[in-house]
C-alpha cells in the first residue's frame, strides 16, 4: 500500500508542477501558457485561467492528503527506546593471560 501511495504522490507532484508552469504569469516568471490573444481557441483566456486555478487547487489538496497519508502509513509507531533505559553490564572482565615474549 505504501508503494502505491508513493507512486500516486509522485504522479500528483509531477502534474502539479506542470499545471503551475502552464499558468499565465503576471510577473513575467515561468508561465509558459497564455500570451497572445489570437488563434480563436476553444477557451478564452479567463476560462483557461479558471480551469487551471481549479486544477491547481485540486492537485494541491490531493498532494497534501497523500503527504499526510504517507506520513501515517510509513511511520513506525513503536515507543522510542532510550539507551539510558538499557541495563548496564557490571560484571568485571576476567584478567587476561600475560603476553608471550617476542623471540628474535
Amino acid at each position: 500500500m505504501e508503494t502505491v501511495l508513493l507512486v500516486v504522490h509522485i504522479i500528483i507532484a509531477v502534474f502539479l508542477i506542470g499545471v503551475v508552469l502552464v499558468q499565465r504569469s503576471e510577473g513575467g516568471a515561468l508561465g509558459i501558457g497564455g500570451g497572445g490573444g489570437g488563434g480563436g481557441g476553444v477557451m478564452t483566456g479567463r476560462g483557461a485561467a479558471n480551469l487551471l486555478s481549479r486544477t491547481t487547487a485540486i492537485l494541491a489538496a490531493a498532494f497534501f492528503a497523500t503527504s499526510i497519508l504517507l506520513a501515517v502509513v510509513s511511520g513506525d509507531h513503536a515507543a522510542p527506546i532510550s539507551i539510558l533505559d538499557q541495563p548496564v553490564e557490571t560484571t568485571p572482565a576476567a584478567p587476561s593471560a600475560p603476553a608471550a615474549p617476542l623471540s628474535n
